[in-house]
């Protein structure tokens, strides 16, 4: 061998700067390749010495990717993709271990054994393979490295208890994704690492990781091929994998390949295990942290002299034995057994004339199945671009670009889960193998730049759901500002939304602050206190806006709650008196007992102001100190009732009101009805809604009820309400309806006109007052008391006025123009009348009062008289032997029932009902009372004239 083509083997554990060595060698030629075991780790190294030296100069060629400069000087390949016949002055081979894989091995032992470079041959990889290097290249130079830092097992830790900048190992996608939630759930989120993600994709994610927007990694053994990351602690969540024919445990020598991606440069990393794992044995643990494995004792070997004379003659040379102790033949790899399966259909061996067939058949068998898919599809698809390139002539055919579009178009859409979009660029992989492929499509450049266009639309789209699915990237930027100590910054918007670090934290309502629901129970107490810290300052700023803001910005809800805008800032709660509610603000604690106080204050404001608007005639009332007595009691009982009160609740105190007394009561508004005592103005909306609080309030109720809508008559009478709600709301229930008791009284004034006795009729006028039809008019009146007979009559109608007819001489003579002759006729003269039609009939209803009877008390027995008692007189019998009246005390207020032409309730008393004189032979009883004080006579009464003639005439 000529000592300037010299051969070294750089062997050593991970972390030894084995790859880095490797790019310094080959910067140091004139040309040089190098082959690395992934399409990531190729990508990676590519950026690096593009970093270097430029793009220009820098080719890279893997499977799926081609980018080759005019004027290249180093190639970076897959080890399958390395050009060996360009005579390059430097060559190196990265993980050759790798020979002994049972998948890829005789490609990494093809390169170990033909691979050289004019000046200087690199095989880098694990010192397991010094003795077979030594035994099968002649001459070679071993250089041992040895780690930059110590590897220390670290035992099995929970998910939870998994410490920052670690790596998650799983061998499968589901186990990597179940371990990715997991992470997400409990620690804001991780970037997933997978050897069948694109470059573009695996970057992305690796960027999350590496910028600390996560600190977990959850990945595939993938990472062991020399990814460098910044990774302290790799834990294995199983230590067996489906290796593609059966499941069987790690090597100890595979466990400590990617152990090693722990500790970076010269800061010591450590490995363990975690979930369902087992804990490793000593023997396993003390080799992987001293770094001492069996030596590799064989290498996979296939034949690469191949003979193309036929297909047969093609399987039998690949198949070929080995005689080195060394090697061992390589089981069928997928593309051999792609090969079998098309040679044995008829359609391609008709097709295989000439060797170069055979050569074309081989090397379309070597498209890898990117998709996994059967047997079967796979080499449909195998046999349908076979046809297409074989054509007429000698491989002269080319893929049809409509044929290539529609199938590129299918997989070209990116939405869908991360399975869905796994799937679509694993086929668009398929195509991207494809156009790299010489002669084999029309316009190679622009299929290369289209399946990579699509290819790089896919790998974004993967990246966004990955990170969508698997990162909480508002829970992971606060740990990391957090973890830095600075000052985290936040803001609210218009409608309260609170941003912190420009990630979605919560919304403030009014001075409580409601935290995203959908953060994570770990990350939700992080971002509470960032958020509360940071809304201080906030908190401040808004109460001092809340106590100027105008009354107008402020309102009750009907269950006591007081709103600011469209939040809720407090409520109202009983207090000392039923006017006078007190408040409860809702404040957070965070946010410090000077803006509570603050809140509290301006809330107490408004409610005392609103009280005393709506209010006023009541609390005027209260401080009229000219109300003594009597009419200051009823005063208060009318204060009390917030201004609306059932007469038949008061009957007695109102009966012992004078004149005088109701007189200074009228003043204030408030007016005696037959039904209701009350002040008009409290009946207005606000007024009422106000008031059906602050009882409810005051009684304690957990519902409050609600006040109707403003401006109706009358509204339904449901049997569940208490009648007392309904009078705070200012109506009166009668039947199925109840009416508002301003319109009853009006109701009310009218019917007193009537003839209750004999009977009358609805009027116009009342069913304008309550808006009713005559049925529900009668039932109206049915609640009042009254009884309603309904009955039919002929419908009267205006009879339309009848123009004479003319005669039809006179007609004749006028349109004449000549006088109309004595002897005619002027009018027609008249028809007979024709048959009556049945009359139209209407209802109507005759009202009479009928009150409800009462029950009487039960009798006690009447003592037998002894013969010769005389009777007692009757006027002598005890008033309590029987009961008084005809109807019971309480049932409704003595004189509802209308009676006479004047209103009842200030009618002096007297013999005269209803217009007609009543016999009563019942003994009457009378009472004195004190004289009324006799008043000066006002000079300006216009009766004092008529006072001053009084007893002169």
């Amino acid at each position: 061998m000529d000592a300037t083509r010299r051969v070294t083997a750089v062997l050593g554990p991970t972390n030894t700067g084995k790859t880095h060595h490797a790019i310094d060698r080959m910067l140091a030629h004139r040309t040089g390749v190098i082959g690395l075991p992934l399409r990531l780790l190729a990508r990676e190294v590519y950026d690096r010495i593009v970093a270097r030296v430029g793009p220009s100069v820098v080719a890279l060629v893997t499977g799926e990717e081609r980018i080759v400069p005019e004027r290249t000087q180093y190639w970076v390949c897959t080890t399958e993709a390395m050009p060996l016949e360009i005579g390059a002055d430097f060559v190196a081979v990265d993980e050759i271990q790798l020979c002994a894989d049972a998948d890829r091995g005789h490609v990494f032992t093809d390169r170990l054994l033909r691979a050289r470079g004019l000046n200087e041959t690199l095989f880098l990889g694990s010192d397991t393979m010094r003795g077979a290097i030594a035994g099968l290249v002649p001459h070679v130079t071993f250089l041992r490295r040895e780690r930059m830092s110590t590897l220390k097992y670290a035992g099995s830790k929970k998910l939870s208890r998994m410490p920052a900048r670690s790596a998650i190992v799983g061998f499968s996608v589901e186990n990597v994704y179940a371990i990715a939630e997991l992470i997400r759930r409990q620690k804001g989120g991780c970037a997933v690492v997978m050897g069948a993600l694109s470059p573009r994709t695996r970057n992305a994610q690796v960027a999350l990781y590496q910028n600390g927007d996560v600190d977990y990694l959850v990945a595939t053994d993938a990472i062991g091929m020399g990814l460098n990351l910044d990774i302290k602690h790799v834990a294995f969540s199983a230590t067996a994998k489906f290796d593609g024919r059966r499941m069987r445990a790690l090597y100890p020598q595979e466990l400590a390949q990617i152990a090693g991606r722990a500790g970076r440069h010269t800061e010591d990393g450590t490995f363990g295990v975690t979930g369902e794992a087992r804990p490793f044995d000593e023997d396993v643990v003390d080799a992987i942290e001293s770094h001492r494995f069996a030596p590799v004792r064989k290498l996979h070997w296939r034949n690469e002299a191949l003979d193309f004379g036929s297909a047969e003659r093609l399987i039998r040379s690949l198949e070929e034995p080995t005689y080195n102790d060394w090697l061992t033949r390589a089981r069928e790899a997928d593309d051999l057994l792609a090969l079998k399966a098309l040679a044995a259909l008829p359609e391609v061996q008709d097709r295989l004339t000439e060797p170069k067939r055979v050569q074309l058949l081989w090397d379309v068998c070597r498209i890898p199945d990117f998709r996994s898919s059967s047997g079967v599809e796979h080499t449909t698809l195998l046999t349908r671009i076979f046809e297409f390139l074989v054509g007429r002539g000698l491989g002269g055919g080319r893929i049809p670009s409509d044929w290539l579009a529609t199938a590129i178009k299918r997989i070209d859409r990116t939405e869908g889960d991360i399975d869905a979009l796994s799937r679509r660029l694993a086929h668009i992989r398929t195509w991207t193998y494809v156009s790299q492929r010489k002669n084999w499509v029309e316009d190679e450049s622009h299929w290369r730049d289209e399946t990579r266009a699509v290819e790089d639309r896919l790998s974004d789209a993967l990246h966004a759901a990955l990170t969508q699915r698997f990162v909480d990237r508002r829970t992971s930027v606060l740990l990391r500002r957090l973890k830095q100590k600075e000052a985290l910054v936040a803001e609210v918007n218009d409608k309260g939304e609170v941003t912190v670090e420009g990630e979605f934290a919560g919304k403030l309502e009014g001075f409580r602050f409601r935290q995203d629901a959908s953060a994570t129970p770990d990350a939700a107490r992080t971002l509470a206190q960032a958020a509360i810290q940071a809304l201080k300052p906030e908190f401040h700023l808004r109460a001092d806006r809340f106590y100027n803001a105008p009354d107008t910005e402020l309102d009750f809800t009907e269950q006591g709650g007081l709103m600011w805008g469209t939040n809720a800032v407090g409520k109202l709660v009983k207090g000392s008196e039923p006017a006078k509610p007190a408040v409860e603000a809702f404040v957070d604690e965070e946010a410090g007992p000077d803006v509570a106080e603050k809140v509290r204050r301006r809330l107490q404001h408004f409610i005392d102001r609103k009280v005393a608007a709506q209010f006023e005639p009541l609390l005027a009332m209260g401080r009229d100190e000219a109300l003594t007595g009597l009419a200051r009691g009823f005063a208060f009982r009318l204060s009390e009732a917030m201004g609306v009160l059932p007469r038949d609740a008061v009957a007695s105190e109102v009966k012992e009101l004078d004149q005088e007394a109701r007189g200074a009561l009228r003043k204030h508004g408030v007016r005696f009805g037959q039904f209701t005592i009350f002040l008009p103005a409290l009946l207005k909306p606000a007024p009422t809604r106000l008031r059906l609080v602050l009882w409810s309030l005051w009684n304690g109720l957990q519902e409050f009820p609600e006040s109707p809508p403003p401006g109706l008559v009358t509204i339904p009478n449901v049997a569940e309400v208490p009648k007392q709600h309904y009078t705070l709301a200012g109506y009166h229930p009668a039947g199925t309806r109840a009416i508002r008791i301003d319109m009853l009284e009006r109701l009310a004034d009218i019917l007193r006109q009537k003839d209750s006795r004999a009977g009358f009729e609805a009027t116009p006028d009342m069913l304008s007052i309550t808006g009713m039809t005559l049925d529900q008019f009668a039932d109206l009146m049915g609640g009042l008391g009254y009884k309603g007979e309904k009955a039919e009559r002929p419908k009267v109608k205006a009879e339309a006025p009848k123009t004479p007819e003319i005669s039809e001489e006179a007609a004749a003579a006028i349109a004449a123009g000549v006088p109309i002759p004595e002897e005619v006729s002027i009018l027609a003269p008249v028809a007979e009348p024709e048959a009556e039609a049945a009359p139209e009939m209407e209802a109507f209803y005759t009202f009479t009062w009928a009150p409800k009877p009462r029950q009487r008390p039960e009798r006690t027995p009447r003592p037998e008289r002894t013969e010769g008692e005389a009777r007692a007189p009757r006027g002598d019998r005890a008033r309590g032997d029987r009961p008084q009246g005809e109807r019971p005390q309480g049932e409704r207020p003595k004189g509802d029932r209308p009676r006479g032409d004047r209103p009842k309730g200030d009618r002096p008393k007297g013999d005269y009902k209803g217009g007609k004189p009543q016999r009563d032979d019942r003994q009457k009883s009378f009472e004195a009372r004190p004289p009324r004080a006799e008043k000066p006579i006002d000079p300006d009464n216009p009766f004092a004239a008529l006072l001053a003639l009084k007893g002169k005439v």
